[in-house]
């Protein structure tokens, strides 16, 4: 079970608790951690997270393949949900990364800008 956060924050249910989430937005939650995770920052749990901070020193040439590699590693342990498509949109030295998964039938779409993953801006969206 995941839990609601807002800018960092729980958020609470009304009833002395916090907000669950279940569904498509709990799988995104656990998505979201494995894609903004560093590989191998945590200690008991080396093979958690992405490798995506490390495409800021590829070549751009090879950084949408090497992306679509990472993301369908950090996800390859979270069950019934697949990787549709990566997309890296670079501009100069900033850039998006759009990953579309399938999860029970479900459509569900990351976007990570570039600071989430180690370029220049921030900020996380999901849908």
């Amino acid at each position: 079970m995941e839990w609601k956060l807002v800018n960092g924050d729980y958020v609470p249910d009304g009833m002395g608790g916090l907000t669950a989430l279940t569904g498509g937005e709990e799988v995104l939650a656990r998505t979201l951690y494995r894609l903004t995770a560093r590989r191998g920052g945590l200690p008991f749990r080396p093979e958690l997270g992405s490798r995506l901070y490390q495409l800021r020193r590829e070549k751009p040439s090879a950084r949408q393949a090497l992306a679509a590699q990472y993301v369908a590693e950090a996800l390859q342990e979270e069950p019934g949900l697949t990787v549709r498509s990566v997309e890296l949109t670079q501009i100069g030295e900033t850039g998006l990364l759009t990953v579309v998964l399938d999860w029970q039938g479900e459509k569900l779409t990351v976007r990570l800008p570039a600071a989430v993953w180690g370029g220049q801006f921030g900020g996380v969206e999901a849908k």
